[in-house]
C-alpha cells in the first residue's frame, strides 16, 4: 500500500501568462547530514518533456541498449556494458530540454553562514538572488579547504550549531564550540580575505538569528536544506524572467508547503524588483511569482520524472560533470567553489 503523497504547494485555479510545466527529481540528497564524504553533491535535474515523449525515450533506451524492465535507475545506465553509448545516445535526446543544478555540500554550508549569519536571513540564500554576498563565501571557502582538519571541524559545529530536530532552543555550549572552532581555524592562516569573513561572525548577532531560527520565524529558511536554492535557481532558469514555471517532483520530505509558500513570495518579490521592461502605462509590475505551483508525484507513475532521476544520478557520479558531455546540461550558477 502506498502512502499519501507529502508537501508540494498545488498552483491556483487560473495562472497568468505563459506556463512551462517541468517534471524534476534529485540525487544524493542526504537530509543534514551536508558533510558525509560519500555523498559530496546533491544534484537537481529537471526536464520540460511530455509525458509520451518521457515515455517513448525510456522505452527506446532500454529497447535499444537491453536494460531491464524494472525501474530504471542512473547505476543500470553506468554500470552498463554499452554505458558510454547510451549515455551519449541519453544526453543527445535531452538536448535543449533539460537542465542540471548542482550543490557542493560544503560549499552550500558556506555561503548559509555567510547569507545567514553575516546577512539579512532569506529564501533567497545560496541563489543568484544573493550574488553580493558571494565573493566572502568563496574566500571563505577556498581558504578554508586547504586549512586542514579545523576546517571540517568549523563545519561541523556550525551544522550541530543550527541543527533544530530533537531541540526547542538554541544551545549555548554550542555556540561557545562554534566560536571555538572559528578562533581555531583562523590561528590556522586563511589569508586576510577569509580572516575577515570570519572575524565579521558576532557572538550576539549569531544568537539572535539562532533565537528566531528556533523560535520558528517564517523569515528564516532551514539552514541545512540545499533543496530549497537548488529549487529556486530551476525555477529561475525555466521562467527566463519571462514565464511561470509548474513543477513536477519526485516526493521530497524537504518541499513542504510553508517552505514553498515562502520560496515563491521571495521570486515573487526579485520579479517585481527587477521586471524585464515596463509596461506602456509605465506602471509598476505585479508580483506574480515565476514558481507557479509544485505538484508531488511517485516517480514510478510519472516518466518525466524517471527521465530526471537518470539525469540527476548520472550527473551526479559523472566524473565529467565539468568538462565533458554534461557540461551543456549543467547550471552556470551551480554552488560550485572549487573551480570558480
Amino acid at each position: 500500500m502506498r502512502l499519501p503523497l507529502q508537501g508540494g504547494l498545488p498552483p491556483v485555479e487560473t495562472v497568468a501568462g505563459a506556463v512551462v510545466e517541468i517534471a524534476c527529481d534529485e540525487s544524493g540528497f542526504s537530509g543534514t547530514n551536508l558533510l558525509d564524504p560519500a555523498t559530496p553533491v546533491i544534484t537537481h535535474a529537471s526536464v520540460d518533456l511530455r509525458v509520451d515523449e518521457a515515455a517513448g525515450l525510456i522505452t527506446a533506451l532500454r529497447s535499444r541498449f537491453r536494460f531491464a524492465p524494472n525501474e530504471f535507475k542512473s547505476g543500470q545506465l553506468r554500470r552498463s556494458p554499452r554505458a558510454g553509448e547510451a549515455l551519449e545516445w541519453f544526453l543527445a535526446a535531452l538536448s535543449g530540454r533539460a537542465h542540471v543544478q548542482l550543490v557542493d555540500k560544503e560549499y552550500f554550508l558556506v555561503t548559509r553562514i555567510v547569507d545567514l549569519l553575516l546577512a539579512e536571513p532569506s529564501y533567497a540564500a545560496g541563489t543568484r538572488l544573493t550574488e553580493d554576498h558571494r565573493p566572502a563565501a568563496l574566500a571563505l571557502y577556498r581558504a578554508g579547504r586547504s586549512a586542514g582538519p579545523d576546517w571540517t571541524v568549523f563545519l561541523a559545529a556550525f551544522v550541530e550549531l543550527v541543527r533544530t530536530k530533537r531541540r526547542h532552543q538554541p544551545d549555548r555550549r554550542a555556540l561557545e564550540r562554534f566560536f571555538q572552532t572559528r578562533d581555531a581555524l583562523v590561528r590556522s592562516g586563511l589569508g586576510a580575505q577569509a580572516e575577515d569573513v570570519l572575524d565579521g561572525l558576532s557572538p550576539a548577532r549569531v544568537w539572535t538569528v539562532l533565537t528566531s531560527l528556533f523560535d520558528d520565524d517564517p523569515a528564516i529558511p532551514p539552514p541545512l536544506e540545499p533543496m530549497l536554492p537548488a529549487l529556486a535557481e530551476t525555477v529561475l532558469f525555466w521562467s527566463g524572467g519571462r514565464r511561470q514555471v509548474l513543477v513536477i517532483h519526485d516526493e521530497q520530505s524537504a518541499l513542504t508547503a510553508g517552505r514553498l509558500s515562502r520560496l515563491q513570495q521571495v521570486l515573487a518579490d526579485a520579479a517585481a524588483s527587477s521586471p524585464p521592461g515596463a509596461d506602456e502605462a509605465g506602471a509598476s509590475p505585479a508580483r506574480v511569482s515565476p514558481l507557479a505551483g509544485l505538484v508531488m508525484v511517485d516517480s514510478r507513475d510519472d516518466p518525466r520524472v524517471q527521465v530526471a532521476d537518470l539525469l540527476a544520478g548520472v550527473a551526479r557520479r559523472s566524473p565529467g560533470i565539468v568538462d565533458g558531455s554534461l557540461q551543456p546540461f549543467l547550471s552556470p550558477t551551480s554552488l560550485r567553489g572549487s573551480d570558480r
